[in-house]
């Protein structure tokens, strides 16, 4: 028998013109603190503000990240953050500053998902199963 596939995802970056708007917008919305990734000189200007993760936790993690020439915008790539319930989420989502696009709607045996845009114009995802 063939090996259960492996999740190939290890990290995702979400860029942003105005870290503190979108580390205000994220940490509301999903109820968690960023943590500050410090970047290496040979970098350049770049900053990043991870969210929190387990070195050994099956999910993967990734960062608000503002950078020259990578700004933010819909219609890129979708990330989906899991949730309990992603109605409870949606229902932050216009306090924090951002924008529900579709509410919560079912995905049959998959669940459920809501899409927001966020305070930067990215748009994300959220899933549940309940």
């Amino acid at each position: 028998m063939a090996a259960p596939a492996k999740n190939p995802f290890t990290w995702v970056e979400i860029y942003v013109d105005d870290m503190s708007r979108a580390q205000k917008f994220y940490e509301a919305l999903l109820q968690i603190k960023l943590n500050e990734l410090p970047m290496p000189d040979s970098v350049g200007e770049m900053q990043m503000l991870s969210f929190p993760w387990a070195e050994n936790d099956r999910n993967i993690s990734g960062a608000l990240v503002k950078m020259e020439n990578m700004g933010p915008g819909a219609g890129g790539t979708l990330v989906y953050f899991a949730c309990e319930d992603c109605s409870v989420e949606e229902g932050r989502a216009e306090a924090a500053g951002g924008k529900v696009l579709q509410p919560k709607m079912s995905l049959g045996e998959h669940g459920f998902c809501s899409i927001l845009m966020d305070t930067e114009g990215n748009t994300i995802g959220l899933h549940s199963m309940n």
